[in-house]
């Protein structure tokens, strides 16, 4: 799917959050600034999370909650990008993805690869030429 727009990206991410149940799991690809926070901005929207969405670069994760059929829930982003080695933060990745009321959503995963569920989804993002973005989805 080619989105010309940030605007267009977020709505596309809305969709997916509406119809995303927890638990689950979410990595995403792509180079510095294709849109991987942008795109999860807007899923954090679709679950209904009002609180701003910003990139975990420098904390390496952000927790939101919110409810979801009368249930508090959690969404878990994390950006692993400066982490060769996981180190501790292995053990808080563990615990979001054996949590039955968290989506978890990974950006920058290789250093955490073997820790993820072989049925997550994979969205990959380019950034092309001309400022939009191709996204493309795929099952582990």
């Amino acid at each position: 799917m080619n989105f010309a727009t940030e605007a267009e990206l977020i709505s596309f991410g809305r969709k997916i959050g509406k119809n995303l149940n927890a638990p689950a799991v979410i990595e995403l690809v792509g180079d510095v600034g294709s849109g991987k926070t942008t795109l999860t901005r807007g899923i954090a929207e679709g679950l209904g999370i009002k609180s701003p969405v910003t990139s975990p670069s420098f904390t390496i994760s952000n927790h939101y909650a919110f409810a979801k059929n009368n249930q508090k829930q959690y969404l878990v982003h994390y950006d692993f990008y400066r982490l060769e080695d996981p180190g501790l933060m292995a053990e808080d990745l563990a615990e979001s993805l054996n949590d039955q009321n968290t989506i978890t959503i990974i950006e920058w995963a290789d250093s955490v690869a073997n820790f993820l569920p072989k049925n997550h989804t994979i969205y990959r993002i380019t950034l092309n030429d001309d400022g939009s973005r191709l996204v493309e989805e795929e099952k582990a």
